[in-house]
């Protein structure tokens, strides 16, 4: 495609060579160059871009992946954002695989919802529309102020499963915890397999730091309010302490697994694996519960810290990853590390964008919960 007359440029917001593999491909799918940019850090970690041809009247799509520097990957694309729109772009789409910051979705305690946050800064940067894979929460959708396609990568892990894991029908779609058995439910019934779900944990998971468990204290307070000073000195007739019931503890039974796993291949399915604790946890219940092989499908493969190492000393056989994150020095580490492409699914989105085709295409066979 003459990329002259195509009216819409692509271009990689990373400054990382690692992290523009991904865009490269997308790219090649679509057969359009890459275009000319300089994104780089300032000696005092300032983030420069430079973009080296016009843009005017265009429709910009900016792939941005992010690494395991979040923060300046994001400040990378809002000054690629901001740089395209001050060149007169017509319309500027972010494509980013792995949404940053999709976790911190909810209030919890005095903390704030980043994710909301981060929506906003987008916004006023100059992007106009955004295409993601498979956010954290759904409703993260309503924190924008502009349209948002979220895709999905389950076609490609159910077609990974069919094609790559040797007598599948005899595998069994596991949750490892009750939030996420929708998602493994949706994978089960196309499948058509059975579903365990892993209940109870060892430790506070991510889901007890929200539910408020330690707030308020149990300590019921029995002091009365002495009434309130009125500017004149004068006070008003004292009135008893409001009284709350005492909030009990939640406390979570031992690990159990619902559902047959004996003798059956098991296959985690989550959207995120990172800290990969809850994981190695659940393939050592699964094989003492008589699972003799363990899989685990999930989207994005940040795998921070030791999880290649933690990984690859498991009962774990297999993980299976997107390339919506790179983590190509995480394979080095662990070879039980897969990865599956979604650039396809990318490129077609784009090009279906610009075109002003429906989306609906791309969410066939897509449910809900999913």
């Amino acid at each position: 495609m003459n990329v002259a007359k195509s009216g819409y440029r692509v271009f990689s917001a990373n400054s990382s060579v690692a992290c523009t593999e991904l865009a490269k491909k997308i790219t090649e799918r679509l057969g359009v160059e890459l275009g000319k940019s300089v994104v780089f850090q300032e000696p005092n970690r300032e983030t420069r871009v430079d973009v080296k041809e016009s843009v005017r009247g265009q429709t910009i799509f900016i792939i941005q992946t992010i690494p395991r520097d979040v923060n300046t990957a994001i400040m990378e694309l809002l000054v690629m954002a901001y740089a395209l729109k001050t060149s007169c772009a017509k319309n500027i789409i972010g494509v980013i695989p792995y949404f940053p910051y999709s976790k911190q979705c909810k209030m919890r305690k005095r903390g704030s919802i980043v994710c909301k946050l981060l929506a906003s800064m987008l916004a006023k940067a100059g992007l106009t529309h955004i295409i993601t894979m498979d956010l954290h929460q759904k409703e993260i959708q309503g924190f924008f102020s502009f349209p948002v396609d979220n895709l999905r990568a389950s076609p490609f892990l159910i077609q990974y499963i069919q094609e790559e894991i040797p007598d599948y029908r005899n595998a069994i779609i596991v949750s490892k915890s009750p939030s996420a058995a929708k998602r493994a439910q949706s994978y089960a019934e196309r499948l058509r397999l059975g579903l365990a779900v892993i209940h109870g944990e060892a430790q506070c998971s991510e889901s007890d730091m929200a539910d408020g468990r330690h707030s308020p204290p149990c300590v019921r307070n029995t002091t009365g309010h002495t009434g309130l000073e009125l500017p004149s000195g004068k006070q008003q007739a004292p009135f008893p302490g409001i009284e709350l019931p005492i909030m009990m503890a939640k406390e979570k039974p031992p690990i159990t697994v619902v559902g047959d796993v004996g003798g059956r291949i098991a296959i985690i399915v989550d959207d995120i694996i990172d800290d990969v604790g809850d994981f190695v946890a659940a393939a050592e219940i699964l094989k003492e519960r008589g699972a003799y092989k363990i899989y685990i499908m999930a989207t994005h493969g940040l795998l921070s810290a030791d999880a290649p190492r933690l990984i690859e000393e498991s009962a774990i056989d297999e993980v299976v990853v997107t390339n919506t994150v790179p983590h190509e020095v995480q394979k080095l580490q662990c070879p039980k590390i897969k990865t599956v492409d979604v650039s396809m699914i990318l490129a077609e989105a784009i090009r279906r964008i610009h075109n002003g085709e429906s989306m609906a295409y791309l969410f066939r066979n897509i449910t809900v919960d999913d």
